[in-house]
């Protein structure tokens, strides 16, 4: 769950390397960057929801900092914390 400055968001384009284009929670569109201890472990694919941790010095850029498997992402659907 997202702490005070984190939030949940859905992954909406692939722009290659480590960044993808993120569609937020609070309805703004962001740029998210991969971390390196993410980039070759975890696959990210349009579609999928992530916990972002938006930058303080430029709001529109975060870091993705959890991806949620689909089973994940529906238990967060019925629970009503994602539409």
């Amino acid at each position: 769950m997202p702490n005070n400055d984190e939030m949940f968001a859905v992954v909406t384009q692939h722009n290659g390397g480590n960044h993808v284009q993120l569609r937020c929670n609070d309805g703004k569109e962001r740029m998210g960057r991969i971390p390196g201890r993410m980039k070759y472990r975890t696959w990210i694919e349009e579609g999928d929801i992530v916990l972002i941790e938006p930058w303080d010095w430029q709001d529109e850029k975060a870091n993705i900092e959890w991806r949620y498997t689909s089973q994940d992402a529906d238990q967060l659907r019925r629970e009503g914390h994602i539409q």
